[in-house]
């Protein structure tokens, strides 16, 4: 997210616009792991069908 936010102030988006979305891209992720029930994997790799 870190990255994330680096290449959107370059792009000159307003940082307190970046910090909103990353603060959204977190609550997204935490809800996401608690609805599925698992540990949070800070590698995930999307499998393939």
């Amino acid at each position: 997210l870190h990255e994330y936010y680096l290449r959107k102030v370059a792009e000159g988006k307003n940082k307190m616009s970046v910090l909103n979305a990353v603060r959204a891209k977190l609550v997204h992720r935490m809800f996401a792991v608690i609805r599925n029930n698992k540990v949070y994997e800070k590698e995930y790799q999307y499998k393939l069908a």
